[in-house]
């Protein structure tokens, strides 16, 4: 029989960690057991918030670690107080992100450097720091893409090119960290509407091009978190997409 906390002893960095999908994923792998760092820039109360939530149902089984991922020279310290925390890196799950939109003609090199920083750049100098410790642990790397990484969205260009940038990295790094090292990747479609307000009949439109013609929920992201972690031994440089068809 299958051991109900699959994760018991494992140490989980979630990247972007105290709300939307990386506070889902962190609840989801608590629940089976793991030990979970949470990962915030500017959202402090949420993180504190969360780790209060999780040490209530288990002592000692979370904390949270402040880093702004645009300082690649600090990301080694995030990974060091995980460590330092639960003495072990099992999982990274590289899930922060910037999203909106970029219309050619009106790009920056400020925009450019956020959404390439957040998306690309930070996931692969953090697994990167991470490596020792998840080889140690025959760990993983779970890194979160986009359904538009494969498939372009109107004005998204740079954050389009960073997430296709994403799902490479995925897959070389499956191959070079291999075998110790398994690296997977979720590409979610539309379970979460971004931060910023979407007038309704945009939604409505969006729902309408699945082929499930409804949206998902934080909670599918994280049952797929869930599957690379603890059922897919086997599992390496894949792209799990969750969007209800809408790629299809």
């Amino acid at each position: 029989m299958d051991s109900p906390s699959p994760l018991a002893d494992h140490c989980v960095l979630v990247t972007g960690g105290a709300k939307r999908l990386g506070a889902a994923i962190g609840r989801r792998l608590h629940a089976a057991g793991a030990n979970v760092v949470v990962h915030y820039y500017r959202s402090r109360d949420s993180a504190d918030a969360l780790v209060a939530e999780l040490e209530s149902a288990r002592a000692n089984s979370a904390c949270a670690v402040r880093s702004d991922l645009h300082d690649v020279a600090h990301l080694p310290q995030v990974v060091a107080a995980a460590c330092e925390r639960f003495g072990r890196l099992d999982i990274l799950v590289n899930n922060a992100s910037s999203f909106y939109p970029t219309p050619l003609g009106t790009i920056t090199a400020a925009q450019f450097d956020d959404l390439v920083g957040t998306n690309l750049r930070a996931p692969l100098f953090l697994s990167q720091a991470a490596a020792p410790a998840l080889r140690a642990s025959r760990g993983l790397i779970l890194n979160m893409v986009d359904i538009h990484g494969r498939r372009p969205l109107k004005d998204h260009s740079v954050y389009c090119a960073a997430k296709a940038g994403l799902v490479m990295l995925t897959k070389a790094l499956a191959r070079e960290l291999g075998p110790e090292v398994r690296v997977n990747g979720i590409a979610p479609g539309p379970v979460l509407w971004p931060e910023r307000d979407l007038v309704a009949s945009l939604k409505d439109e969006i729902i309408a091009k699945t082929a499930l013609k409804r949206p998902g929920a934080p909670l599918d992201i994280a049952r797929a978190a869930y599957y690379f972690a603890a059922d897919a031994p086997y599992v390496t440089g894949e792209i799990i997409t969750v969007d209800g068809g809408r790629s299809l």
